[in-house]
């Protein structure tokens, strides 16, 4: 370890979506007298801002999200003779928590630290597969000296999967942005002016990248079983799927503006009456978080951490995955049931009060690169 600021890697596919943010608000929450942190990545709309704050930015085209053998490897080549100059090595999501893991422990850094914002193992996959995910991930568990969960459910499932020991397991929040609304009616009608949306729009909306985990299929599917013409969809976060997106919404019947990738998310959140999430599986989103922080009522799907923040009846609604049926009954209740809908909302946003702030965040890294190694 270095004697002066720690040297920190901060190692990621894609610095955007809710992982790109909370990887970027740790590495700038930290203090800079005692943290000297690099972020390296593939790609991300967030590189722009990582570098207007002034923190040194590396982009490595060969670390991308799909498996590509030869991507890979080229990354973990580069990576590797990249990392020796760096006394602690912080991986984020799935592939740059492969190839920046194995490429550190090759380097001979001092410190692993890796972020499971969520696995890539999941109950709608092929047994064989992920069996092989889960196999890989309990390998990497080995070389990795502390394992930062977000939200409890994370941190529960790495326990009982047994991906690392049960005391290099340590559970997160995120870490909000000080700046997300209050749901008044002036931020409402400025939110709705800045999508297109008229004042009178019933509104159901959602954030998060159009990819499968997020089942973007499953929100258009939940709009077309609700049958009224009085309510419109917003989905903000492009992906890999917009395109599809784009001719599934044609076909289906229903209203949704699909809104693309924003830097105003939060300014956003005030237009909708109703937050939807229909991931099939998830960490802790920082959208839901968000979206009570902001006084949105929500629903949304049971998986992994998101009861850490949704209890049924009490700060939300939730329902099975995979089953847009009840997705649509659940967002029924709250636009038909103002009350209800305006009680949970109150109920979550006290919840809310204090907790997931950055200054938290902060504390945790810090506390996560100067613990020393596991032997």
């Amino acid at each position: 370890m270095s004697t002066g600021p720690l040297r920190v890697a901060t190692v990621i596919t894609r610095l955007e979506g809710g992982a790109g943010v909370l990887a970027l608000r740790g590495a700038l929450a930290l203090d800079p007298a005692d943290h000297r942190v690099t972020v390296i990545t593939g790609s991300g709309q967030l590189l722009g801002a990582a570098e207007a704050a002034g923190l040194e930015t590396i982009v490595e085209p060969a670390l991308r999200a799909p498996i590509s053998p030869g991507h890979d490897l080229l990354a973990l080549h580069r990576l590797t003779a990249l990392l020796r100059r760096f006394d602690v090595v912080h991986t984020h999501c799935s592939k740059a928590g492969a190839v920046g893991r194995i490429a550190a422990r090759r380097s001979g850094v001092g410190r692993i630290v890796h972020t499971y914002h969520g696995f890539p193992f999941h109950e709608f996959q092929r047994p064989l597969r992920r069996r092989g995910y889960l196999a890989i991930e309990r390998g990497l568990g080995r070389i990795t000296d502390l394992a930062l969960c977000v939200g409890t459910g994370v941190a529960v499932e790495a326990l009982r999967r047994g991906l690392l020991a049960p005391d290099r397991i340590r559970t997160i929040g995120v870490a909000v942005d000080h700046d997300v609304p209050t749901r008044t009616e002036a931020a409402r009608r400025h939110a709705r002016r800045k999508l297109g949306l008229a004042p009178t729009d019933l509104v159901v909306g959602a954030v998060g990248r159009l990819t499968y985990q997020k089942s973007p299929e499953d929100f258009v599917a939940a709009l077309r079983a609700l049958g009224r013409p009085d309510v419109v969809g917003v989905w903000i976060g492009g992906g890999e799927l917009a395109e599809r997106m784009r001719a599934h919404v044609a076909a289906s019947g229903v209203r949704v503006v699909l809104a693309g990738d924003r830097d105003d998310v939060a300014e956003l959140l005030p237009a909708f009456d109703v937050f939807a999430l229909p991931s099939r599986y998830e960490g802790l989103p920082l959208a839901i978080v968000e979206a009570m922080v902001c006084g949105v009522p929500v629903v949304a799907t049971a998986v992994n951490a998101v009861s850490d923040v949704v209890s049924p009846g009490e700060t939300g609604l939730l329902v099975p995955p995979r089953r847009p049926d009840l997705l649509a009954v659940a967002v029924a209740q709250l636009l038909d049931s103002p009350d209800l809908a305006a009680r949970l909302a109150t109920a979550a946003r006290e919840r809310m009060d204090g907790r997931y702030r950055v200054a938290a965040l902060a504390e945790a890294l810090a506390g996560a690169y100067r613990h020393r190694n596991v032997q």
